[in-house]
């Protein structure tokens, strides 16, 4: 007997659900980037390392300082290796870019650290104050741990101007962790244990982070053969981004000092580490949120913004400092002002990327450094003739005049660049 046919429910779908509304949600920017084999390997290996570029001078000063007795000595010695730095770095980064980062960067850091030991045994066994400066300055052989882990996202992401944006962030974001996180492990370590623990392990840390990065040869960049091409010193548009990282360095520089006199002259000197820490938690903050976005254009359109939000935050210390006159606010306005230092650097460096010749990338960014270094030094020396000469709180014009200096550098190349189209197109016009 044929059974009675069931009549469908219209509201019964006939069709599977649709795949798309059972689909996992797009993992974010930075999940993405670290879908590449090898990523998370050289990201670990590369964070390992950095993380000491923030001890070495703080344990130098404290083991020089408290073996010595004299603060002058150890500054005197802490600066003679960041001068070294500045001159050896451009050339290890050569190196680097002929021969590989695994064959260069594994023997320079073996040198870097071989020359801490020595600073360590010359501190303890009360050599001439001259095997001082001889044992730091052979730190500077360290290779530009950053510099070149941005060189393998671009490599890898060559194609993909949008996820190596968010590369170029997370990498300023985790240099501000480190400088962040640095200092303060290096002080827990010296106070702690015994002066010379910071550098002990800072060089540890150092040799087995740079081991675990070079190990990781699929993601390492092939070296080139050296070209005809022109240095980064005369790639036309790198000269001008160079001056406005020596610029944003004084920035960084003349705010370290500037705090710390602002806090001794509130009796709170011991307080100017974690003040200064906020300026670095609100640019590795703003770092992070400027990757996860999609950039805006190109980035020689974003960078006068960027500077120009950087001079005009770097006002908010001068304000807070001067007009409610406390520490906390200080803090506070220290958190604003950083959010605009991670994506200027960022976008500068971008800039950096796209404007030197692919055979000599280690060596740009490796400038980018020198000329960081340079604008701190300079910037410091500012920033303490402000503070001995003028009220502490005045003090902190010195950094808003460094943005500012940086944000006509570029506003000047932007205008230089302009007239000079002007001319060729009107040239062509006349021929």
């Amino acid at each position: 007997m044929p059974q009675p046919a069931i009549e469908e429910s219209p509201d019964t779908p006939d069709t599977p659900e649709a795949p798309e509304a059972l689909a996992p949600a797009r993992p974010g920017p930075y999940r993405r980037l670290f879908t590449h084999p090898g990523t998370r390997a050289f990201t670990a290996g590369n964070l390992i390392a950095r993380l000491p570029m923030g001890m070495f001078g703080v344990s130098a000063v404290v083991m020089i300082a408290g073996s010595r007795g004299s603060y002058a000595l150890a500054g005197a010695v802490t600066a003679t290796g960041l001068a070294a730095t500045g001159v050896a770095g451009p050339w290890i980064a050569r190196l680097v870019d002929r021969y590989g980062q695994a064959r260069i960067a594994v023997p320079a850091t073996v040198t870097a650290v071989l020359g801490g030991l020595a600073l360590l045994l010359c501190v303890r066994l009360g050599a001439p104050d001259w095997t001082l400066f001889a044992a730091y300055a052979a730190t500077a052989t360290v290779p530009n741990i950053g510099g070149m882990s941005r060189a393998r996202w671009a490599h890898l992401l060559r194609d993909d101007p949008g996820a190596l944006h968010t590369a170029n962030s997370f990498e300023q974001a985790a240099d501000e962790l480190c400088f962040m996180l640095g200092p303060v492990l290096a002080s827990f370590l010296t106070g702690t244990f015994f002066p010379e623990a910071g550098t002990l392990v800072g060089g540890g840390l150092l040799l087995t982070g740079v081991l675990l990065f070079a190990a990781q040869r699929s993601t390492e960049p092939p070296p080139r053969a050296r070209t005809k091409a022109a240095s980064p010193l005369r790639t036309p548009g790198v000269p001008l981004l160079l001056a406005c990282f020596v610029a944003t360095g004084a920035v960084f520089g003349s705010m370290e000092v500037v705090t710390i006199a602002y806090a001794d002259a509130q009796g709170h000197r011991s307080a100017a580490g974690a003040v200064l820490a906020l300026q670095a938690a609100g640019s590795c903050a703003a770092g992070l949120l400027y990757g996860a976005r999609k950039p805006g254009g190109p980035a020689e359109r974003r960078l006068p913004w960027c500077l120009l939000a950087m001079a005009a935050l770097m006002s908010l210390p001068l304000l807070a400092a001067r007009t409610a006159g406390t520490l906390p606010a200080l803090a506070v306005a220290l958190l604003a002002a950083g959010m605009a230092t991670a994506p200027t650097m960022v976008t500068a460096m971008t800039l950096v990327q796209d404007r030197t010749p692919g055979d000599r990338l280690n060596e740009g960014m490796s400038l980018v450094v020198t000329a960081l270094l340079t604008g701190i030094a300079c910037g410091s020396a500012a920033g303490g003739w402000a503070a001995e000469h003028t009220a502490p709180a005045a003090a902190f014009a010195a950094p808003v005049a460094a943005a500012v200096t940086a944000l006509l550098i570029n506003a000047t190349g932007t205008a230089l660049r302009s007239l000079r189209r002007t001319a060729c197109s009107n040239s062509r016009q006349t021929h």
